[in-house]
């Protein structure tokens, strides 16, 4: 976010050197889970107000706080004592801290913005203000360090500046911030993560992607991340807010899908915002006994700091805190499976302090990919293929973030789906010749829900499939298959549901002639 100043989980590995990622996911210097619920401070504009503003931070709950400091470019640097200082308050109470130097932000397209080469050159020079506090310290590289404007050079940047770090002898988490202004609209981060993520010889970088008026609907929300997920790539949301001039963002979905997917995330911002988004306070002029709407909501509401932060294990009492994990949760028994679902429950794990969250993922091989996370010993999956085979397992986690042994498994096989009543499908084509995107609807005619569904259909031209939102759509020569995601499997009788696709194209594009659901043709609308 950029404001400038106000108007005029596995079972504990052995102990690291610091925060490091491991198959996906962040973890701190004890081995255990962290799950960042932190609030972004403009400490550069705000020097005289951080010392109290991180006291009320992590007296409402907090366990991390992500900093902005600025290299000297666009706003009075944050110089190497200065630095030092902020990680010591941040350690005083107890949070993580996430710094960031802001003056990247819009690079290509805001003036006087600097390139991440120029983030690097200031990480070297206050390098001796964050070493040895690699147990405390994130190293977000840069702050939305690309535009609208040149954002097909963040890939080159982002691994150019993550190899130069760990030249200078870095050994620190690093988080990189997506480019579009950090909401990555253009999908850049997204579909070139995995690239940048294997530059880093220590395998220790997050991304982070900040949620705005692009994220408005829970559908994009839960697409965006749970890419990241599936593939097994660390994922925050560094930024987001309740509102924004750029669009209204789903705060409630945000806040939702981080903590079903146990991912962190940090709200934009305690107090100071000025140039019109003042609204984005969460502390009514750093007081923190005037929260906004905002910032009850982030503190108090559901999904919430208070209801899910839990503290890093590495600031437990005797240096080393809880690091006892959970016993194995028993092995999972299945009932109510429906072609679409099925209902888990299992013998509840022990743990010295008490088990506090359950991990349900789908195992595959070797391969584990998140389901949900529920307080209680059972819960109701949604979503499924019919006539599919499933495997399941269950952790445990304690509130420290110490996750257990993985419990037994359990095999599920969905029911055949119900059949299939009439459909009829509309392909409305944004055409610009040597690409395109397609907004396909699919409507049930019948009388009958459809769970669970398959759209089958054939590219008229040269066409090729680069993505797909709310469905997940792939391509074999000229035909297309594309099935739902969770939230777009259930058709109710006479409703519909919608998904996007984007494509590029040497020999134009049109509409496909026909359609298939489940096998059945469809009617074109």
């Amino acid at each position: 976010m950029f404001t400038g100043p106000p108007a005029a989980q596995a079972a504990a590995e052995p102990a690291a050197a610091g925060f490091h990622v491991r198959d996906g996911r962040l973890l701190d210097a004890n081995g255990n889970d962290f799950v960042l619920r932190g609030v972004n401070h403009a400490h550069t504009w705000y020097t005289t107000r951080t010392t109290q503003a991180l006291t009320d931070i992590k007296a409402l709950g907090a366990n991390s706080v992500r900093v902005v400091l600025s290299t000297g470019d666009r706003w009075t640097k944050n110089d190497t004592a200065d630095v030092a200082n902020v990680v010591s308050q941040c350690k005083a109470n107890r949070l993580v801290c996430v710094l960031e130097p802001h003056d990247t932000t819009g690079y290509g397209e805001q003036s006087g913005a600097v390139s991440l080469s120029k983030a690097v050159d200031y990480w070297i020079e206050v390098q001796n203000a964050v070493k040895g506090q690699e147990k405390y310290v994130i190293l977000n590289l840069g702050n939305e360090p690309h535009g609208n404007t040149g954002y097909a050079a963040w890939t080159a940047d982002t691994t150019n500046a993550i190899t130069r770090m760990r030249a200078a002898g870095f050994q620190h988490t690093l988080m990189a911030d997506a480019p579009n202004w950090g909401q990555d609209w253009t999908f850049t981060m997204r579909d070139n993560a995995p690239a940048v993520f294997a530059a880093d010889p220590q395998g220790n970088t997050v991304f982070s992607i900040h949620m705005y008026g692009v994220y408005d609907t829970a559908a994009e929300v839960q697409d965006y991340l749970g890419r990241f997920v599936s593939r097994r790539l660390p994922i925050v949301v560094g930024e987001f807010g309740d509102a924004h001039s750029d669009g209204n963002p789903d705060e409630d979905a945000i806040m939702a899908t981080a903590q079903q997917l146990n991912l962190g995330y940090l709200g934009w911002s305690w107090s100071g915002n000025g140039g019109g988004v003042e609204y984005l306070d969460m502390a009514t002029g750093f007081d923190a006994g005037r929260l906004s709407p905002w910032g009850t909501r982030f503190f108090d509401g559901p999904n919430g700091i208070k209801q899910t932060s839990r503290e890093a294990s590495v600031y437990g009492s005797g240096g080393g805190g809880d690091t006892q994990a959970p016993t194995a949760p028993g092995k999972p028994t299945a009932s109510d499976v429906t072609s679409t679902g099925a209902r888990l429950a299992w013998p509840a794990a022990t743990d010295d302090t008490g088990v506090t969250a359950y991990d349900v993922v789908r195992v595959d091989g070797t391969r584990e990919t998140p389901v949900t996370t529920t307080a209680t010993t059972g819960t109701t999956l949604t979503g499924l293929t019919p006539a599919t085979p499933y495997t399941f397992a269950v952790y445990a986690r304690d509130a420290a973030g110490n996750r257990s042994p993985r419990s037994a498994t359990v095999a599920v096989t969905t029911a055949d789906g119900p059949a299939t009543g009439t459909c009829a499908v509309s392909y409305r084509l944004s055409d610009w010749g040597s690409g395109f995107n397609a907004d396909v609807t699919i409507r049930n005619t019948g009388t009958r829900e459809i769970k669970g569904w398959q759209l089958d259909f054939a590219f008229p031209g040269g066409q090729t499939l680069n993505s797909a939102w709310n469905a997940k759509a792939v391509q074999q020569g000229a035909q297309v298959r594309a099935t739902p995601e969770q939230w777009t499997a259930t058709i109710p009788a006479g409703g519909f549901v919608s998904f996007g696709i984007n494509g590029s194209s040497t020999g134009g594009n049109g509409v496909p002639a026909a359609f298939t659901l489940n096998g059945a043709a469809c009617a074109k609308s």
